[in-house]
């Protein structure tokens, strides 16, 4: 693992997209599916303005205001919630491939934790690719059972606020 780098985090605004979705198409195409599902999904991974509405966004920053991370945070399907628990549903998680496995995610996903115990809920729900689980584990994430596999997302984790 690379030393960690000085980060810093701020609220996103839409001037920050064409940044935030280069990075996000970066993540998509280094993921571990074939390269037609990614070209074909990419997409449906970007940011558009309306998701502000919708979302609170953060943004990683380096000492030069270089954008090297993502998180995205909105309210979850409460059927896709432990049962009793109250959540932030942490959308997306997205750090450019040159700045992973510095701390940054980790930094994201903190922030995110923050955010819900400021809002006095019970934890972050994740909905992730396979090839995440390990860094949702090390981040202290458990993962929640598949109960009705034709509804439940395969990759669900959790973690307490």
């Amino acid at each position: 693992m690379r030393a960690a780098s000085p980060v810093t985090l701020r609220p996103a605004s839409a001037r920050d997209l064409a940044a935030i979705n280069a990075i996000v198409e970066s993540c998509v195409m280094a993921w571990e599916l074939p390269n037609r599902v990614k070209r074909l999904a990419l997409s449906s991974y970007f940011y558009r303005p309306h998701d502000f509405d919708y979302m609170d966004i953060l943004v990683a920053l380096t000492t030069q205001d270089a954008i090297i991370g993502v998180a995205a945070l909105e309210p979850p399907d409460p059927n896709e919630l432990p049962p009793t628990r109250t959540a932030l549903l942490l959308q997306g998680l997205y750090i450019d491939p040159d700045h992973q496995r510095q701390g940054v995610g980790k930094h994201l996903v903190d922030a995110a934790r923050a955010t819900a115990r400021t809002n006095k809920l019970d934890g972050l729900l994740v909905k992730a690719q396979n090839d995440a689980s390990g860094f949702f584990r090390r981040c202290g994430f458990t993962p929640l059972a598949v109960n009705a596999p034709e509804i439940d997302y395969a990759n669900r984790w959790w973690l307490r606020a």
